[in-house]
């Protein structure tokens, strides 16, 4: 089983995203998890609407610290949020320079979204 960790400040958006995404395309050979430096204690309620327009509830989820992540890595990758992520052992680091989907509107949130969705699809097929 693969092991892959998302990482953005707040775990909120997208790294959580990332996420329900692994789970919705890995299946059983996968097991993701996201985490944030400053975690905000919630998931955005935009995050959960547009998941759930794919069929994913991120009702289930919780905003985590990196603080409570252990363990050794595949892959561990940040969203392009600039943050300072401790050193977590992994295999493989990447670095997605997403937009945070926070502030924009419905088709700019659903653009983001729909990104994620690609880069982990190409993550799982490469690990």
């Amino acid at each position: 089983m693969k092991r892959i960790l998302f990482v953005c400040i707040e775990n909120a958006n997208r790294s959580q995203m990332a996420e329900a995404f692994a789970h919705m395309y890995g299946g059983d050979k996968i097991e993701a998890f996201s985490a944030g430096s400053a975690p905000s204690g919630k998931i955005n309620p935009k995050a959960i609407r547009f998941m759930a327009e794919v069929g994913y509830d991120l009702n289930r989820h919780a905003s985590k610290s990196l603080d409570n992540i252990d363990g050794a890595f595949d892959a561990v990758v940040t969203m392009g949020c600039g943050d300072s992520c401790p050193w977590v052992p992994a295999k493989r680091r990447e670095d997605w320079a997403l937009p945070d989907p926070k502030h924009l509107d419905d088709d700019g949130y659903r653009v983001v979204r729909d990104d994620i969705a690609n880069r982990v699809k190409k993550l799982l097929e490469s690990l």
